[in-house]
């Protein structure tokens, strides 16, 4: 993109319905190559912090292998009752989710 804008007599509209983006994206990833001197894309911001720290995380796996058929609203409360930490019980889910344990399934009928 970078070559075709460079092109005597070509405008950054022009390039940008060549490649179909915006104009905007355009003069970013130009003033990007002004600034810095390449067009590599910025490094990720990381996102927001977990939660759950990694001494709580394994606490909570501990649980679960001592309480296999505990809820999840029933962890959420055991962490906060004997850790006194408030999450909610999607972020309990995703740590087990990242631990391996699945969903718990009903037994089927005979």
């Amino acid at each position: 993109m970078a070559q075709a804008c460079a092109e005597p007599g070509v405008r950054q509209a022009q390039v940008a319905a060549r490649f179909s983006v915006s104009i905007a994206f355009i003069g970013k990833l130009l003033r990007r190559q002004r600034q810095t001197g390449q067009l590599a894309a910025l490094p990720g911001r990381g996102g927001p912090a977990r939660c759950l720290d990694a001494a709580a995380q394994a606490w909570l796996g501990e649980q679960v292998v001592a309480q296999p058929d505990a809820t999840l609203a029933e962890l959420q409360t055991l962490l906060l009752v004997e850790r006194g930490q408030v999450v909610s019980r999607g972020s309990v889910w995703r740590v087990l989710h990242e631990q391996g344990w699945r969903r718990k399934k009903k037994p089927a009928r005979h």
